[in-house]
């Protein structure tokens, strides 16, 4: 394994390093996913115990990652190599995190590539009122746009293509000209663009019935379940276990403060979710329609509510360009955190690291963009198609392994003099005892309940118990 010799590049501002790092965390979990498993568990009581878990496991965790980022300069591989030895068995934990990015990447552009098919059906016209009438598009039409376009693979791979490319185009640019530029524009458009929808949603009628459904707790539909979920999702919308904010932190100079950077990102990722619930549920319940649509409540459910509405069309345009810009501020770090891999480990130049493993992620991501169509009846696990079964994988157990790995490491066996000086060095060490206590017994009981509910949940045991 070949180490770069390169001087470590580092961000050129600490508002560029929160914007990009806070960029990495708000991606399609935040907008996506967080309103509608908000709907799934009952509002109140689970956006409570989602912000409690993401104080006591996600923040501890991200701090962690941030330290052995910023302690080592190295890529998450090469940190563990660089604290443990390069024969330690602790370098499983960055081989799984930049392998779970890696996953990741292959079908998130996926996802991401249906964010940019509805921007065009929305400059196009497609969620407004057909010719000659006043009422908006039927949930039967919009509905159909979003089978068509699961079931088109080649239109999925075109803009599998294209929301790849966009990738390869900032991060190649390197750490300073292409990411931090690119987060300076894209994070403040994405903040106005959430607002002008979170504006939208409390003049709307339904926005004190989705202020009392999201803040008002009622723990009778809280299960454990819910909580386990709640713990899971802190843990994924903060971009952890994949590696990006290891990577992210070995570009942080000496001087920065570690807590306090890692604070405010937090505060801006927790902070665009709830806005995001506050500017999705508003015009749900206006409509008269259910909080808990599932995965469907964006591609399918929200189109239809602004078909109906004034300017229907321009609200839909301005939510699909919202779901682009998060989804390619989190992709950007997913990529970064594999080419830093290849720069620091192998000895590559970014150029060329940056176009291998965006067209290999490419060519990776062909099965899941075809998953519902040419693949349809292709089963990996269980009854799972292509797509699901590879999320599966990542998001339930890729993800919280690389998670427990890191817990455990920096709370049990890297020294306690290191930690804490990295704190120390940028004014936080007064944080020290109650983080290191988070670190070491919450998080990694908390993340291994993840991972057992996950495994319990999808059967893993049952599985395995099976082939024996």
């Amino acid at each position: 394994m070949q180490e770069s010799s390169r001087p470590r590049a580092l961000w050129g501002s600490r508002i560029g390093f929160i914007l990009a790092a806070a960029g990495s965390a708000v991606g399609l979990g935040n907008i996506w996913k967080f309103p509608y498993i908000t709907g799934n568990n009952g509002g109140g009581a689970f956006v409570l115990v989602y912000l409690v878990c993401i104080a006591l496991v996600g923040l501890p965790i991200m701090i962690a990652e941030l330290m052995i980022g910023r302690h080592t300069q190295r890529d998450a591989v090469g940190a563990f190599i660089s604290l443990a030895g390069r024969r330690s068995p602790w370098q499983l934990a960055g081989w799984v995190s930049i392998l779970a990015a890696f996953v990741i990447l292959s079908y998130y552009s996926v996802v991401a590539g249906w964010t940019l098919d509805y921007i065009l059906r929305a400059l196009q016209g497609s969620f407004t009122a057909a010719a000659g009438t006043d009422a908006g598009q039927t949930a039967e039409h919009i509905t159909a746009l979003f089978g068509g376009l699961i079931k088109n693979g080649s239109r999925q791979l075109i803009w599998h293509g294209i929301f790849i490319s966009l990738c390869l185009g900032i991060v190649i640019g390197g750490v300073q000209k292409g990411i931090e530029r690119w987060s300076k524009i894209l994070m403040p458009i994405l903040l106005g663009l959430l607002i002008l929808l979170f504006v939208n949603g409390m003049l709307s009628d339904g926005a004190r019935q989705a202020i009392a459904f999201m803040f008002r707790p009622d723990f009778h539909k809280l299960t454990a379940g819910a909580v386990l979920e709640a713990m899971g999702h802190a843990f994924f919308t903060l971009s952890l276990g994949m590696a990006a904010m290891i990577t992210y932190g070995s570009y942080l100079s000496r001087k920065d403060d570690l807590f306090g950077s890692g604070l405010r990102i937090a505060l801006l990722d927790t902070g665009i979710a709830l806005m995001a619930g506050l500017a999705i549920f508003p015009i749900v319940f206006s409509a008269g329609m259910q909080p808990g649509a599932g995965p469907g409540l964006v591609f399918q459910t929200i189109p239809v509510v602004f078909s109906s509405l004034p300017g229907g069309n321009i609200l839909a345009l301005l939510f699909f360009l919202l779901l682009a810009f998060a989804a390619l501020t989190s992709a950007i770090s997913l990529l970064e955190s594999q080419v830093a891999y290849l720069i620091d480990e192998r000895g590559w130049g970014r150029k060329r690291a940056t176009v291998c493993l965006a067209s290999l992620a490419f060519v990776v991501g062909i099965p899941s963009a075809l998953s519902s169509n040419v693949l349809h009846q292709v089963t990996p696990i269980a009854d799972l198609g292509v797509f699901d079964s590879i999320d599966l994988i990542a998001s339930n157990y890729l993800l919280p392994v690389s998670g427990l790995l890191t817990a455990l490491y920096v709370g049990w066996f890297w020294s306690g003099q290191e930690e804490k000086g990295e704190l120390l060095a940028g004014g936080s060490g007064w944080i020290y005892p109650t983080w290191h206590f988070l670190i070491r017994f919450v998080a990694p009981v908390a993340v291994g309940a993840i991972l057992y509910y996950k495994i319990e949940e999808t059967g893993l045991f049952t599985l395995i118990k099976n082939l024996f």
